[in-house]
């Protein structure tokens, strides 16, 4: 099974994930994010409009799907992927992909206030302020009102800690 935390910057994704984590038993986290920074990696740059966002590289999902299932092939249990997907269409070739190797996906959107969001983002002690992060508090606000909590569990995480949050989306999963 997977457990897909979506969500925009400052959320709570990287951070949940890792509490989730410790609450499921044979879980690990796979961050697709890092098959994103690989595509980036490559010399010369791949063509196209990844160059500002991997997501949009084709190759990018399908070797989400293939790494996902590959390592639970391999290791079994549950992977806690903490991931922002904003594109439906992407959602969906990944999902479905997913779904064609039966592989179940609990899919959360974890939600905050826009103020919230932009307060954590700016008050980031590790990340720091970050104008690429700021800028997609817009695109997530639209695909949440479009498509993304219409085909999610949606998680408020304004008022919760990352530790109630991790332990009300365990209890979902194990249910």
């Amino acid at each position: 099974m997977i457990v897909w935390l979506n969500g925009t910057h400052g959320a709570g994704k990287t951070t949940t994930a890792a509490l989730v984590r410790e609450l499921l038993p044979d879980a690990r986290v796979f961050d697709a994010e890092k098959v994103g920074e690989t595509l980036m990696d490559i010399s010369p740059k791949l063509p196209g409009a990844g160059a500002e966002n991997f997501q949009h590289w084709p190759p990018w999902r399908p070797l989400v799907v293939e790494t996902a299932r590959r390592v639970l092939d391999y290791a079994g249990g549950t992977l806690v992927m903490p991931m922002t997907v904003l594109v439906e269409e992407y959602w969906r070739e990944i999902t479905d992909g997913l779904a064609g190797h039966g592989i179940a996906v609990r899919h959360f959107v974890l939600h905050a206030d826009q103020d919230t969001l932009r307060g954590r983002i700016m008050d980031d002690t590790v990340l720091g302020p970050s104008p690429f992060r700021l800028a997609h508090l817009e695109p997530y606000a639209e695909a949440a009102r479009v498509w993304l909590h219409g085909v999610a569990e949606v998680v408020d995480t304004t008022r919760r800690t990352p530790q109630q949050t991790a332990r009300r989306i365990a209890a979902a999963v194990t249910g």
